[in-house]
């Protein structure tokens, strides 16, 4: 179940020792791992071993100001956090999962593992940290951030991302208790108050969602007996039942409501996102996952009432015959509609990419890929890159039997992953290449989780490097205002044109965008009715506390603001009277202060 939790050590027992460390630490600016574990080495832990990092932070955060140390400094605590790499893209990210249930898919590929929800495995580290809270939303993100705490992180902007199966499948009633629970969560953390106690006792009453009281099927998906869907409700037909009758007579007034029952209404849910406007633990991102095919405009106003602004999209291909052959359920066309709502909405495109798919080749995937930037209705901000993993319980294996399909050799997927990555433009975002599965797990190919590196590195061999934005960002390196210049990149879409506005260095890292999207159709949300949309702006560089600033670090610098003003002129020389932004919750306070009022779903500024 992954690495066990140790709690720092006790600060008054070692005060001595980590005052010792703690005034090097801060006399030296420029701090590097191997001096830090000189350092820890000339003051022992108990005469033997090392003090570890967290033991380092606990001790800073309880120490600072005292004992002859200078007031708390975060510069001095990103010298001691672990990890850093979390939190370098500008903001921290929790990610959780929805329960086990029923899914509309019958992809071939998909995992049926039935503890979870489906295309997930158990064994994943993300999926291991739901189950042992139940799948709970508000135990999961209690866990998280005291995780991302104890190891250094800022909290204060944090990014929600909700995976596990088909979030648009899921009933509305549990969509918006699932998300009203993350959001009370943060609120609770941000100041002190710790509820999971008492949210455990209640599930371990009332659920049957936990992995001691789970007793799942084996699925063999060279041979299924039932489906994933069949075996989920058997094994969690008492769970489902027990959640829909609890709902029901919560809302029709019949029993006081606990904090466990599936139920809360809109309005609760809107005073939650108030809450959180001036929150200390803000959202700044909320991301939910779906199919094509369960995209209309009425989800995609639902998915902006729950306070959405990012949707990760299963594309996997753009060849329907391949499709057809994994039974994925939707069509090209459908793809293609659905992302040109999501992006009339003014939605951050996340789509999943698959090579090596049943019917697939490694020549057509190139082509494969090659046609999501050639294609006006698709061209995705962010893509995952995901080859086709073979898991036991997936259908996939019977295929694999008969010798109709087999995973490619490394060298093939690292040929194909090498095109894929220099046909990448600067717009979009490589965020993952490669799921992170348990090689346990995988029944045959040799799918390494650090992949990305293995073709990076291939790269640099060449002389090359891939120009998407996350082979860019500046993350830790220091930059000054003159550093910097502001560029433009112009493409069509589905629905009008878009600008990628980016402030780079000379070599084109990137410190700062902004997405600006210029319509050309008719909206599908009424308050966005004749206004270009900013879809994004994202600074780069590891996270800022809000309020602060720091030398050097690109965040809280007035880079936001001025990619603001040019989206506005822009939009203002193309005719709009109006700049809407899809705004996170947490965010709202940053764009009032920006000349934007609040509407409906979005917050709009009017242009001269």
């Amino acid at each position: 179940m992954g690495k066990r939790y140790r709690p720092p050590a006790n600060v008054e027992q070692y005060r001595e020792s980590l005052l010792a460390i703690l005034h090097e630490v801060v006399q030296e600016p420029n701090l590097t791992p191997p001096r830090l574990i000189q350092i820890l080495k000339q003051h022992p832990k108990d005469g033997r071993g090392l003090f570890n990092k967290n033991d380092l932070i606990h001790a800073y955060r309880s120490l600072a100001g005292a004992h002859g140390l200078p007031p708390y400094d975060a510069q001095v605590l990103a010298r001691l956090r672990m990890k850093p790499i979390r939190t370098m893209s500008g903001v921290t990210p929790v990610t959780v999962l929805t329960k086990p249930y029923p899914c509309p898919g019958e992809c071939i590929f998909c995992p049926n593992d039935v503890r979870m929800p489906k295309s997930y495995l158990a064994n994943e580290p993300g999926a291991q940290r739901a189950e042992q809270n139940h799948f709970d939303p508000y135990l999961q993100v209690m866990s998280r951030l005291g995780t991302l705490y104890e190891t250094g992180h800022p909290l204060d902007k944090v990014e929600l991302i909700i995976l596990g199966g088909t979030w648009s499948f899921y009933p509305e009633t549990y969509q918006v208790w699932f998300v009203k629970r993350l959001f009370d969560a943060l609120h609770d953390f941000g100041v002190g108050v710790d509820r999971t106690e008492k949210v455990r006792s209640l599930l371990r009453v009332a659920s049957q969602l936990h992995p001691d009281q789970v007793t799942p099927l084996t699925l063999h998906g060279a041979a299924l007996e039932q489906t994933y869907n069949q075996a989920v409700q058997q094994i969690y037909r008492a769970e489902m039942q027990r959640s829909r009758e609890l709902a029901l007579a919560v809302a029709r007034g019949e029993r006081p409501r606990t904090d466990v029952d599936e139920y809360a209404t809109w309005e609760e849910l809107a005073a939650a996102h108030r809450e959180n406007e001036t929150a200390p633990c803000r959202c700044v991102g909320l991301v939910v996952e779906t199919r094509p095919d369960h995209i209309d405009a009425d989800e995609v106003i639902r998915m902006r009432r729950l306070g959405a602004t990012k949707v990760q999209i299963g594309v996997q291909s753009l060849d329907d015959a391949v499709l057809a052959k994994n039974r994925r359920g939707h069509t090209v066309a459908m793809t293609r509609r659905a992302i040109r709502l999501l992006r009339l909405a003014g939605f951050k495109i996340h789509a999943h990419w698959m090579p090596n798919l049943y019917g697939s080749s490694p020549e057509a995937d190139v082509a494969d890929y090659r046609r999501l930037f050639a294609d006006p209705d698709i061209r995705p901000d962010e893509l995952k890159i995901y080859p086709c993993s073979l898991i036991e319980s997936a259908e996939l294996m019977g295929v694999y039997q008969r010798g109709e399909w087999a995973p490619y050799s490394e060298e093939v997927l690292l040929g194909v992953l090498l095109a894929c990555f220099l046909s990448t433009p600067e717009y979009c975002r490589l965020t993952r290449v490669v799921r992170d599965i348990p090689s346990t797990d995988i029944v045959a190919g040799d799918m390494k989780p650090n992949f990305r590196q293995t073709v990076e590195a291939a790269l640099k061999q060449r002389g090359l490097r891939s120009l998407d934005i996350r082979g860019r960002e500046i993350r830790g390196r220091a930059v000054s205002p003159d550093d910097l210049s502001l560029d433009e990149l112009r493409y069509a879409t589905g629905v009008g044109d878009e600008v990628f506005l980016q402030v780079i260095t000379a070599d084109r890292r990137i410190a700062a965008f902004l997405r600006l999207s210029l319509p050309q159709a008719d909206s599908i949300v009424p308050e966005l009715a004749g206004a270009a949309v900013i879809r994004e702006v994202h600074v780069y560089g590891q996270a800022v506390a809000i309020g602060e600033a720091e030398d050097g670090k690109a965040q809280h610098s007035g880079l936001g603001t001025r990619l603001i003003e040019r989206a506005a002129e822009i939009a203002s020389a193309h005719g709009y009277a109006r700049l809407a932004v899809i705004a996170a919750v947490g965010t709202r306070e940053y764009y009032r202060k920006r000349g934007f009022s609040d509407g409906a779903l979005y917050q709009v500024r009017l242009l001269s």
